[in-house]
């Protein structure tokens, strides 16, 4: 079994729903491995990028890849990825062992009522003038403190899973967003760009937004 010594693999599966979809497989699936103990968020994707997300965490990374040709085999037709890790960000490692399980070993959704959701991978910018790894650790330190504490003035209104993907996909993290309403995904990500450790460092790649749903809400009545 290939087990993250990190902690939790994480998928995010976007997929494009076609009218050979087998919804009982589908349903099927998603069932079997929460009932093995893996966390997993549908999403209902707006916009042309997808129409559904299927979000999982869990130690085994072969139960995650069993999921994904599950769906494959239920008609549905993947149009892109993400495969990161959960971790505890170097810039926690005081954090409490409570604080440390949380993030290597998260309930999703980590609010049940905020269904707006998004996600967006970044990475740190390594340019002429602002390479973050060429920062010493405690400059480093200063400003992910720095821009936790932006972050945590959208508490109660906006929570966040970050997983590492240096080495796994083609950015260094993953980030997804849950929140109360689209305006909140809306005002962390534009306030949390001013912060210099963003305004300077940070590279983000495409955005998928969606609702938290359960897949049957997704599909509606009326879908295969």
């Amino acid at each position: 079994m290939d087990e993250a010594l990190a902690g939790w693999g994480v998928v995010h599966l976007f997929y494009r729903v076609g009218a050979g979809l087998d919804r009982p497989g589908l349903e099927g699936a998603l069932k079997s491995i929460r009932a093995d103990g893996y966390q997993v968020v549908t999403v209902g994707v707006i916009g042309h990028k997808a129409d559904l997300c299927v979000m999982a965490a869990g130690p085994d990374l072969w139960r995650l890849r069993e999921l994904q040709a599950a769906l494959g085999a239920a008609g549905l037709t993947l149009v892109w990825s993400y495969v990161s890790l959960t971790e505890v960000s170097e810039y926690a490692a005081g954090a409490s062992p409570a604080g440390r399980r949380a993030r290597l070993q998260p309930n999703l959704p980590p609010v049940e009522d905020m269904s707006a959701w998004c996600f967006y991978p970044m990475s740190k910018r390594r340019s002429e003038g602002h390479n973050w790894y060429a920062l010493g650790y405690d400059e480093r330190e200063a400003l992910m403190r720095g821009h936790g504490s932006v972050g945590r003035t959208f508490a109660g209104r906006v929570a966040q899973l970050i997983t590492g993907s240096a080495g796994l996909d083609d950015w260094e993290w993953g980030v997804t967003l849950f929140a109360l309403t689209y305006d909140d995904l809306k005002d962390v990500v534009y306030t949390m760009r001013f912060d210099p450790a963003s305004a300077h460092y940070a590279e983000f790649g495409p955005f998928y937004t969606g609702m938290v749903a359960e897949v049957e809400a997704i599909l509606g009545e009326g879908s295969p």
